[in-house]
Order: C-alpha cells, then structure tokens, then sequence
C-alpha cells in the first residue's frame, strides 16, 4: 500500500490551499461578526467546481474519489470551518441522495444545478427531540393519492436561509421505529414549509443553522427516494460513512491549523532567556500534537481509500471520526496553552478553533454513539 499522495493530488492540495487563503481567508473576521457567509464566496466556490468535485462528468461533476474529496475537506477547515461545512453540505448530505435515488428529471432540476452553484440543498435530520436517535423523529409523510402530506418541525437545519430543496427525513410507519422512515426531496417553496429562527451557537457562527416547519406541506409521491416506502433507513445507511470520514477530514483541518500556528509562536516567543520550544514542557505539547495530527491523517485517508476501493469500512469510518475528533480537542486544547492569555483572545485564531472543533463532536453521530457502532462491530466479529 503508498501512503504518499500522488502528484495530482498534491496539486490539488494547493489549489485548494490557495484558492482558500485568497478568497475565504480574508473575509473570516466579517463572517465571524456578521455570522453569515457572503453570497459572493458560494459563487467563487462554484466557480472552482469544487461542487461537483465527488459526481461523474455525466451530471456536469469533476469525477473525483472520496481521498480528493478528504483533501478538499481538510484544506477547506484549515482556513474556515463554516465554509467547509457549508460546502461539504452542498457536495455530499445535501445532494448524494439526488445522485444515488433520484429520477433523472431530478437529477436536471436539482443535482446539475447544484453542482454549478445555482440550487442549494441541505439535509434535514435532526429534530427537538430526536437527534442520534433516528427512531424519535416525529415528522410524518401520509400518503394521500399521488402525494405525501409532511407535517412536522426540524431543527440544526445547516444553510436552510439560502436552500432551495431539502432532504427530509419523515416517518411513514410510526410504529416502526427507526425502519419506519424515508427521505423527501422538498422545495423550499411548497406551502406550508416555513423556515424558522436561526439557532444562535459560539460554534461554526456562520455555517448557519435553522429551525424549519412543515405545516401540511404536499409533495408528489415520486419525491420519496427509493421509489418506495421502508427504504429510508437502508438509504441512510449508506451515507453516514462517508459522513463521518469527511467530518473526521474537517477535524484533521482545524487540528493542523491550530498545531502549526502554535510551532511557529514557539519558535518565536521566549521567556527565561530562551524561545519557548526549546523548553521542554513546550517541546512536549509539539510532541504529542504531532502525534495526534500524523494518527488522523493516516486514519483518514486509509478509510477514503478503504471507501474507494469499495471495501468494507464501518470500524474504519467510527474509528475515524472518533479518533481524530477526540485528538483534536486536546491539539487546539494545548496550542491554547502555549499561546498562554492570546489563546483566548478574540483577536486569534485559537480561540476560534478551540470553539469550531467541538462542534466536530456531534457531526455524524455523538461520540457515545460511535462508539456503540464499534463495540457493535467487534462483537460481530468484525476485527
């Protein structure tokens, strides 16, 4: 197995890298304060393709695998966090389904016009009172004739002020538990369907998350993916890995860019006579942080790897997530701590990426819940 990334994909790093320090980078500090992102940085976005950047050149997308899509992720976070996860939104849970289920007219209304930055979409999962726990979703899709009736409320809808469709899930078999839902493709237009107030959080500000409303909103039958009912949670399935893979590769991110600026401040800073790297208390934080930045990149891309190649994945991908997730808390945690009193000011970044990357903790399922998948799939026999 090579390790190393080949020279396209390193070419693609620093496109990614530049593009992000050139368009993104200077425009942080307004998105921080405004706690929205400019309309005009979804375009540049677009305009670099990068929406279509993991779908076939056939729906007009660039034909990439799930390792340059983890480059993509990395990158993106290293520079801005809510940026990543506004585009990961566009690129991956708000149109995968699209690409996977749905009929070809959806593909030429929705999926082509979202990969040119035209549409927007986003996934709608979570609710008051369910969130991990699929099973306690309580919006409901009744079928009535040729359509769906939708009633019910979601919540942490990530970019739905600027959406234009949502992934809905919604439950048709009440009694069933987590295998009674499916997934609605909804415009954001139907009657009935009423975005809420934004939820206010000191994490990813600008990323933008949403309440939304389904008061009988009607959908044709021909919107439930599958094509039929009692699909949706086989469907979901088959997107929380690579879910989870690319959250980790947001992580990765957040942690590099915290370790780096904190080696550079060490380099710099002295006390007692000497830099502050050269003491070893702060030589040893550098240490470990290495040690949890080279772990995450290799439990990363060996998981993209695992996904391309089309091989078994479900440990690899919880392993992933967790890991570098858990491993980068303590990496922002102890660049905090070297930076010492500018760690918290709102002038740093520190501050930023200390916030941003709890964040990560919930993304594709909480910490206590991944690990139930791997305890899961070792007494399955999986190892």
């Amino acid at each position: 197995m090579d390790f190393s990334f080949t020279p396209e994909q390193e070419l693609f790093r620093r496109t990614v890298r530049e593009f992000a320090d050139r368009y993104i980078r200077p425009r942080i500090q307004e998105m921080e304060e405004r706690k929205e992102i400019p309309d005009d940085v979804y375009d540049s976005v677009a305009e670099q393709g990068f929406y279509g950047l993991r779908y076939p050149e056939e729906v007009e997308g660039q034909g990439g695998d799930n390792i340059l899509f983890a480059i993509f992720v990395e990158e993106m976070a290293r520079c801005y966090v809510s940026t990543a996860a506004r585009a990961m939104m566009q690129c991956l849970m708000g149109t995968d389904f699209l690409y996977r289920f749905g009929t070809e007219e959806q593909k030429r209304d929705f999926l082509i016009p979202a990969i040119r930055g035209e549409r927007y979409g986003t996934l709608c999962m979570t609710e008051p009172a369910g969130g991990t726990d699929l099973g306690a979703i309580q919006t409901t899709a009744v079928r009535d004739g040729d359509e769906y009736v939708i009633n019910g409320q979601k919540s942490w809808a990530t970019g739905a002020d600027k959406c234009d469709f949502f992934t809905v899930a919604a439950k048709t078999d009440p009694e069933a538990g987590f295998r009674g839902i499916d997934l609605f493709l909804i415009e954001k237009d139907r009657p009935g369907l009423e975005v809420g107030k934004r939820l206010n959080k000191m994490i990813a500000v600008s990323s933008g998350c949403f309440e939304l409303f389904f008061r009988n909103v009607r959908v044709p039958a021909d919107r439930i993916y599958g094509g039929e009912e009692g699909n949706g949670f086989r469907l979901l399935r088959g997107i929380l890995n690579d879910i989870r893979v690319h959250t980790a590769a947001m992580g990765l991110g957040v942690a590099r860019a915290a370790y780096e600026e904190a080696f550079e401040y060490a380099q710099q800073r002295e006390a007692y006579g000497k830099t502050i790297i050269r003491h070893q208390a702060i030589a040893h934080k550098l240490a470990k942080m290495e040690v949890d930045v080279e772990a995450s990149r290799l439990l990363i891309y060996y998981a993209a790897w695992l996904m391309d190649q089309k091989m078994p994945h479900n440990v690899e991908a919880a392993v992933c997530k967790y890991y570098v997730t858990e491993g980068g808390l303590r990496v922002v945690d102890d660049a905090t701590r070297i930076f010492g009193a500018y760690g918290a000011s709102t002038e740093m970044n520190l501050q930023r990426y200390f916030r941003d990357m709890r964040w990560l903790l919930y993304g594709a399922g909480t910490q206590t819940m991944i690990l139930n998948i791997i305890t899961y799939e070792l007494q399955r026999g999986r190892r």
